[in-house]
């Protein structure tokens, strides 16, 4: 059990539904959150990875497309920001239940059904959040992230995990082989650590040896 109380420990994690990293990353966290007791004050933000990798120029914007856009990415991203309509425990309930629909059951990310069924396995209320998904009033919320995680964090990819401190790292965790149990956690402390408490470490990056 970790020595520390990370109850007031706040940050932000940028992610896109799509990554595989993605989902590693909410696994480990949600493995730390069964160790420590209590649920982590983490946010999840979008940086969609579609407009980043994007070749229709600067000026386009994947939130600002119109309801006919076929997109793999935008329709969980649009059914994300139904669910924080309903609080945020809500909305983080959804964005666990996308993802595992997503990675751990290989529904289609861009379907409808997928979409409901992760409304429904997160308790949401679906006739609002039918009527909340066809709106598109706070569709800037997703400009909003991703801009923020461009321009002030530098984000490059997902996820990407910022302290209020502005201590930030990408993380990619090895996939099917995520820290559990009493490993989470200590995993946790020392990612919050270098990660958070050391600005002097700016790059960990290990070499894949060449294949033989």
């Amino acid at each position: 059990m970790a020595n520390q109380d990370y109850r007031e420990l706040e940050f932000d994690v940028f992610f896109d539904f799509q990554c595989p990293f993605v989902n590693a990353a909410a696994i480990w966290l949600h493995n730390v959150e069964g160790e420590l007791g209590y649920p982590l004050r983490a946010t999840w933000r979008a940086f969609p990875l579609e407009q980043v990798n994007s070749k229709n120029g600067d000026d386009w914007k994947l939130w600002e497309q119109p309801d006919s856009y076929v997109s793999r990415g935008l329709p969980g991203f649009r059914g994300a920001i139904a669910a924080r309509q309903q609080g945020q425990d809500r909305y983080h309930d959804f964005v666990w239940e996308l993802l595992n629909l997503r990675h751990q059951e290989g529904q289609d990310l861009a379907s409808d059904a997928t979409i409901t069924q992760a409304a429904t396995r997160a308790g949401l209320d679906l006739d609002r959040f039918a009527v909340d998904r066809a709106s598109r009033e706070h569709l800037g919320v997703i400009g909003a992230d991703y801009g923020e995680a461009r321009d002030t964090h530098g984000v490059f990819g997902t996820p990407t995990f910022v302290f209020p401190n502005g201590g930030s790292a990408y993380l990619k965790l090895q996939l099917g082989n995520v820290p559990a149990g009493a490993e989470a956690v200590t995993f946790f402390e020392q990612f919050v650590g270098i990660t958070r408490d050391m600005p002097k470490v700016v790059e960990i990056k290990r070499p894949t040896p060449p294949q033989t």
